[in-house]
């Protein structure tokens, strides 16, 4: 199948560049973000327009080939990849295009959170989105997409005005609220179950002055640091957000207030004493700095394994869980991070998105990351067993973007949802041919 897959992919004469196992590039064209993942496709294709995408999934089907389709590549599981199959790479297809004058921005399906950044923030302006500037818009955004911002401009799927999408049958369709609402429900929220996005619009937020603190404690304080930070997060408006991070060495806090800078400092600086003194700034900062400061830490070809839930509130069992877990983290950069929700995500009605979980107060993530390829048993094992003390099994719903196992759809969703999404997945892809994802399987499909 493989040898037919390239002679037809050679036939086809797509205008962008098709990269074999033997070129040169491969070893570099084969690669995602995380370095755990180590497949090896039958091809690559770099799509430069629509209809070289339109070209890949014909012939995908044609062979019944896996398709995998890599945006930013940053699927924890490798979701953007394959073994023997045809990877189809959106990276070209990252142009952005301003429009002040109607308040939107467009992005190809290939675009990074940066390309977006850059064509917005320096004319006053934001579309609420992830916390690495390395991460694919596309990938972010259809499994719902939150951030620092999220508080008060809701998830980046709260945006989303409208998206072009290349279907399984190789259809080219504009789709918003009017011309298809059940599909347009369907992407803000249910990853890329139903084609490939080769361009969306988004509404554009006013972002004024931000100011940031970032202070950091001994793990030793880290109960008191906590607890304290949930009694303060209550108390603060939409404008501001926290987050923090628990490492083996020390508690990280970021605090962001975009609202009148005047009221900064009284909005932040009480997280700079959580258990006495924190050590760290507090001012202005510009948003693209904060917007990459993660850049490094979570670097192209680490080693990750992600799994994540929601809670309510912080509650005294969450953060023993914690502090608890942490003792026996596996590397230094192995960590337990929880980023506050709430405010203008809870605005929106559940059932308006296939995002599910709109009423929780934080998310969090168990997040070991390592570098030995000797060390991901324990990393992993670690990772799961800390999200294990961490959940919070009343709530029957999670993010589908921040999970390194598979299989997870059905309960990150709900029965209702679940059932709704796969009647959508069996109008619009019957044969599961989009099934490298947190896959949704058609009514008339069993897994593959």
């Amino acid at each position: 199948m493989s040898d037919v897959l390239r002679r037809k992919l050679a036939l086809a004469k797509c205008r962008g560049p098709l990269i074999m196992p033997g070129d040169r590039d491969y070893d570099r064209a084969r690669r995602v973000w995380n370095g755990v993942v180590d497949r090896k496709p039958a091809a690559v294709l770099y799509a430069e327009n629509v209809d070289d995408v339109r070209k890949a999934i014909d012939i995908a089907t044609s062979c019944d080939a896996v398709l995998a389709v890599r945006a930013g590549g940053h699927s924890f599981p490798g979701l953007s990849t394959c073994d023997a199959g045809l990877l189809l790479d959106l990276s070209q297809l990252n142009s952005t295009r301003l429009n002040t004058g109607a308040g939107t921005v467009e992005a190809g399906g290939g675009a990074m959170l940066r390309d977006l950044d850059g064509a917005t923030v320096s004319k006053g302006y934001v579309v609420p989105a992830g916390v690495i500037s390395h991460t694919g818009v596309a990938g972010l955004t259809l499994g719902g997409g939150m951030g620092r911002i999220s508080r008060a401009y809701g998830l980046t799927i709260d945006s989303l005005i409208g998206a072009e999408i290349v279907t399984a049958i190789g259809s080219v369709t504009w789709i918003d609220a009017d011309s298809d609402p059940e599909l347009f429900w369907g992407i803000r929220g249910g990853g890329g179950n139903f084609g490939v996005v080769t361009r969306f619009k988004f509404k554009l937020r006013q972002l004024g002055l931000v100011s940031v603190g970032q202070w950091s404690y001994p793990v030793a304080s880290a109960r008191r640091a906590i607890a304290v930070l949930g009694e303060l997060a209550q108390q603060r408006p939409r404008e501001f957000s926290v987050a923090f991070t628990l490492a083996s060495m020390s508690l990280g806090v970021t605090a962001v207030w975009i609202g009148d800078s005047r009221h900064a400092e009284r909005m932040l600086s009480p997280f700079g004493e959580l258990a006495g003194a924190g050590e760290g700034t507090m001012g202005a900062m510009p948003f693209i700095e904060l917007q990459s400061r993660n850049d490094v830490h979570f670097a192209w070809s680490r080693r990750y394994y992600a799994k994540g839930g929601f809670w309510r509130d912080i509650s005294g069992e969450a953060v023993d869980a914690m502090v608890q877990q942490i003792t026996t983290a596996p590397t230094p950069d192995s960590e337990l991070y929880v980023t506050q929700l709430g405010g203008a995500v809870s605005d929106v009605p559940e059932d308006a998105t296939a995002y599910s979980g709109r009423q929780a107060g934080y998310y969090w993530i168990a997040e070991p990351v390592w570098d030995n390829p000797a060390d991901d048993e324990r990393c992993i094992a670690w990772g799961r067993a800390a999200a294990e003390q961490m959940a919070d099994p009343s709530i029957q719903a999670n993010y589908i973007n921040e999970q390194a196992d598979t299989a997870i759809a059905s309960g990150a969703y709900g029965a209702v949802k679940y059932d709704r999404l796969r009647r959508l997945k069996s109008r619009l892809d019957p044969t599961n041919r989009f099934r490298l994802n947190q896959n949704i399987v058609p009514l008339a499909a069993a897994p593959r």
